[in-house]
């Protein structure tokens, strides 16, 4: 033991020599590093890399990238990466992430500086697409393995990465195949090199023989660690998303700045009210816009008690809760008519707490310029002296407070801050209304509005009106003017074939639309053939992708057919199926998704503007942000800050926001979390030279692009 521990010393000290750090005192060199929470980037361009710092940005972890083809970059060298602050060693960087296990030439100087780095203060390497071989702790896939297509693919956490960074999944991997004409996935499965010690977190099956091979392990080796990844992706690809998260912790051993969750909440707009149903023989909505005045014969679509009723059990089933956007005029309406009966809404007030309810406006008015619904599409109405005919102040604030008055009798849960204007109107839309209606935020302010809906295909960042901020929401491709699934691939074959097959031509006008089809659904089959799943990749991506805002449908796809439902389960069915009980799907309400989303905003600009500094030092991390800016890290189960508990838990770590006055944050970190240590002595030969560069690898088409669903049913 003390032979071990002299050698431990001379090691550090022949490593901090050789890495050019000043050496002061032996306490100086004994002493614990510091070690930044800031991620190093090598990047190459490639999707691979790419995807690694997409994921830290919407995370809000702090990086620094090199682009290796970016004329005057900085040269990567021992001052570059470390160097002493107060006496103490310090490490920059608490991870390094490479393109491949060695993207510099034969001999680098660069890759001797880095190599050297992570010996000497424990720093971890990602290599985020690299060639299986010996140098990266795997056998040629030439003696036995396999090079070539990943598309559908099924690979495997193993039980080493169930125990180790990729425990939050169940073990499924599915790799996509969205295109058959199309290469999405590409990658190298071999198994581990004689005498390497290299450890599989992800596998999958080599064709052709009964073995499995590694596209994701452990490489140690030369007192250094290494993520070894030989398959590639880019940030939006299933397989990647899933593996994102353990890649971070990987890297960062749990301790970061920066938070990733998987959100996923949907609004039902149109509740107590009707929407008009599309017509087939038409091609359009008979008492909407896109018919003309007189054209057709308005069909309602309504829900029913028993709508109510299933939805309440679906939501008990799938431990999820629907936000409810309702218009009180349709009520008030359909009792007039009725003989003073609703059935519907003494339903839904009977579950009302079953439900989280916003307010939608009295009677779902267009709330921009007055409409002028005589050509089609609609333009603004103007006045005598040719300016915009806008809705006035008073009618909007009516719309408001009515539908919330009726929304308070009724009992109904809701916040009195969050609204949803009718299509989101009253917001700027192109091409027919370039501007908010001036009149929209006076209205927002003596109501008390502070979070509003937008919709995220036209207006998708967070911004302010008036005294409201708004939170953008994804629209799923459920047509709000179809109950029945046979009404929804009509629709659908009119919006996305050419003129020839009989449709609208939409996508001969706009090749950049990526839903178009190359033949009409049938309508058999099609909606749950191609609709569905195409819907459910969509939505499952944005809930995978650390991304909160909502989703919105409407109250006609919870009636007739119910075809909301088939997209609903199906996400999240597929998610269950993914993830282990410690990452939960997390469903807020709009305000929480409002107020998550600007701190988000704080936070990146504060990181981005380098006022973010932090650091950890043996088992404390020290943070230090601007006042007033939220604070947001993942730590080890057990981390506490001023003596508390700090975060709650969620897929293997504890995370959360903390406020900052702008005197420095102290966490301190559980007694099981494992420090970086500066050169702690392996047994290996540090002496070893770099490896030579890494070969090209193989990157297609659907990885540099990616490829939309295109499957036909």
């Amino acid at each position: 033991m003390k032979r071990t521990t002299r050698t431990a010393v001379l090691t550090v000290g022949a490593l901090i020599a050789a890495l050019g750090l000043p050496a002061t005192t032996a306490q100086a060199d004994t002493a614990a590093p510091r070690v930044d929470l800031r991620v190093l980037v090598v990047s190459d361009g490639g999707p691979a890399t790419g995807a690694v710092m997409a994921e830290l940005d919407a995370a809000g972890t702090p990086y620094t990238e090199v682009d290796l083809g970016q004329a005057g970059r900085p040269v990567i060298d021992s001052g570059f990466l470390a160097d002493t602050v107060d006496g103490r060693p310090r490490a920059k960087y608490q991870a390094v992430v490479l393109p491949n296990d060695n993207p510099f030439a034969a001999g680098s100087a660069e890759m001797a500086a880095i190599a050297d780095y992570e010996r000497a203060y424990g720093i971890p390497q990602v290599d985020a697409y690299t060639y299986a071989r010996p140098e990266a702790g795997l056998q040629y896939p030439v003696y036995g393995g396999y090079s070539g297509s990943l598309d559908g693919v099924n690979a495997s956490v193993t039980a080493a990465g169930k125990a180790g960074p990729f425990g939050y999944l169940e073990g499924s991997v599915p790799f996509e195949d969205n295109s058959p004409t199309v290469g999405e996935s590409y990658g190298y499965l071999s198994t581990p090199a004689a005498g390497a010690d290299f450890t599989t977190y992800v596998d999958a099956p080599i064709p052709g023989t009964g073995r499995r091979g590694a596209l994701v392990g452990e490489y140690r080796h030369d007192g250094r660690r290494e993520l070894v990844v030989t398959f590639v992706y880019n940030q939006h690809q299933q397989q990647y998303r899933l593996l994102a998260r353990g890649i971070v912790d990987w890297m960062t051993g749990g301790v970061r700045l920066g938070a990733s969750r998987n959100y996923f909440a949907v609004h039902v707009d149109d509740v107590l009210a009707v929407d008009d149903r599309w017509d087939t023989e038409l091609n359009c909505t008979p008492g909407d816009v896109d018919c003309q005045p007189g054209q057709g014969t308005p069909d309602p679509i309504r829900m029913t008690p028993a709508d109510v009723d299933h939805a309440v059990a679906w939501q008990q089933e799938h431990d999820f809760t629907l936000d409810l956007a309702f218009n009180a005029a349709g009520s008030v309406d359909h009792r007039q008519d009725n003989g003073g009966q609703d059935p519907l809404t003494d339903r839904l007030v009977a579950k009302r707490n079953h439900f989280r309810w916003i307010n939608h406006t009295y009677s779902h008015a267009f709330l921009g310029c007055r409409q002028d619904t005589g050509v089609v599409p609609w333009r603004c109405a103007t006045r005598a002296d040719g300016s915009v005919d806008w809705v006035s102040r008073t009618d909007i604030s009516n719309e408001i407070s009515l539908n919330r008055y009726f929304g308070q009798v009724s009992g109904f849960p809701m916040e009195n801050g969050e609204l949803v204007t009718g299509e989101h109107s009253g917001l700027k839309v192109l091409p027919q209304q370039p501007a908010d209606n001036p009149n929209l935020g006076p209205a927002l302010a003596e109501n008390g509005i502070t979070w509003l809906a937008s919709d995220n295909s036209r207006d998708p960042s967070q911004r302010q009106v008036g005294p409201a901020t708004t939170v953008s929401r994804y629209p799923m491709n459920i047509f709000f003017n179809a109950g029945r699934a046979a009404e929804q691939v009509d629709e659908y074959n009119w919006i996305y074939t050419s003129r020839a097959q009989g449709g609208s031509g939409i996508c001969e006008d706009n090749p950049a639309t990526t839903t178009c089809l190359p033949a009409p659904l049938d309508p058999a089959t099609g909606f749950t053939g191609h609709i569905v799943p195409l819907e459910t990749r969509i939505a499952l991506g944005h809930l995978l992708a650390n991304d909160p805002k909502p989703h919105f449908i409407h109250q006609s796809n919870l009636a007739e057919d119910r075809i909301a439902y088939p997209v609903l389960t199906s996400v999240l069915d597929g998610y269950d199926a993914l993830f282990t009980d410690s990452a939960p799907v997390v469903n807020l309400r709009m305000k929480d998704i409002g107020v998550e989303l600007q701190r988000r905003a704080a936070w990146r600009s504060a990181v981005r503007a380098g006022q973010v500094t932090a650091h950890r030092i043996g088992s404390t991390v020290t943070v230090k942000a601007p006042a007033g800016v939220d604070v947001t890290a993942s730590m080890p189960g057990g981390t506490t800050l001023n003596g508390a508990a700090f975060g709650t838990a969620y897929a293997g770590t504890v995370s959360g926001w903390k406020s900052s006055s702008g005197t420095p944050l102290t966490l301190t970190l559980p007694s099981s979390s494992p420090a970086p240590s500066a050169g702690a002595d392996t047994g290996a030969d540090t002496g070893r030279s770099p490896s030579a560069p890494a070969p090209d690898t193989h990157v297609p088409a659907g990885v540099t692009e990616p490829v939309p669903f295109s499957g036909l049913g």
